[in-house]
């Protein structure tokens, strides 16, 4: 089973829809054990950084996110979904997130005549050593928070004269600030890849 974490913090049914679109019946949940007991875990978001960590911690679903992104069972983190597993994010005037992985979640430069936030197609630069994404393919982004490069960094792209994290990799654990969801036939390609990765026999 494929777990879609509930925490309010929007996008759901689009990555409900992606995946059914791809063959894989995907559970939206709000339910800590049932994120323990999935197969493989997906991590979406959109919004503000301070209401997320907030409802993820009301509802215990912090914990289990943390668990299950240093399980070894497939993860994937997208957008809001990715940056709060970092450890800080200057959003909302500081919040303190997951702190899966190292580094902080910064905004976006004004006075470079880019707008703000972020919305629209971008060119990715990756090195990913299991092929999820690859240099010059496009996916759609929607951000005005970026994370810093970090070593965990396989993918990257530019705004508003920053190079920023596309996507992250830790053993299972994949993370994108785009969306494959809204990507079309790329972010489809990478959701059945996610979906084939190997996960462990329960």
């Amino acid at each position: 089973m494929t777990a879609i974490v509930d925490y309010k913090a929007g996008n759901l049914t689009s990555v409900r829809l992606a995946f059914a679109a791809i063959g894989e019946e995907a559970v939206v949940t709000a339910d800590p054990a049932v994120v323990a007991s999935a197969r493989r875990i997906v991590f979406p978001g959109v919004g503000a950084a301070a209401s997320a960590m907030a409802n993820l911690r009301a509802s215990g679903l912090d914990s289990a996110v943390r668990e299950a992104a240093l399980s070894g069972k497939p993860f994937l983190g997208i957008c809001l979904g990715m940056q709060i597993l970092f450890e800080h994010s200057e959003e909302d005037g500081g919040v303190d997130c997951l702190g899966i992985l190292p580094g902080c979640v910064r905004r976006f430069p004004d006075g470079t005549g880019d707008k703000i936030p972020q919305i629209g197609w971008n060119e990715i630069t990756a090195d990913d050593p299991r092929g999820f994404v690859k240099s010059g393919e496009e996916y759609y982004f929607v951000h005005s928070y970026y994370v810093e490069k970090n070593p965990y960094t396989v993918a990257t792209s530019g705004y508003a004269g920053v190079t920023f994290t596309a996507a992250v990799r830790k053993g299972s654990l994949f993370a994108a600030q785009f969306h494959p969801e809204k990507s079309g036939r790329l972010g489809l390609s990478l959701l059945r890849m996610f979906i084939r990765a190997p996960s462990p026999a329960r």
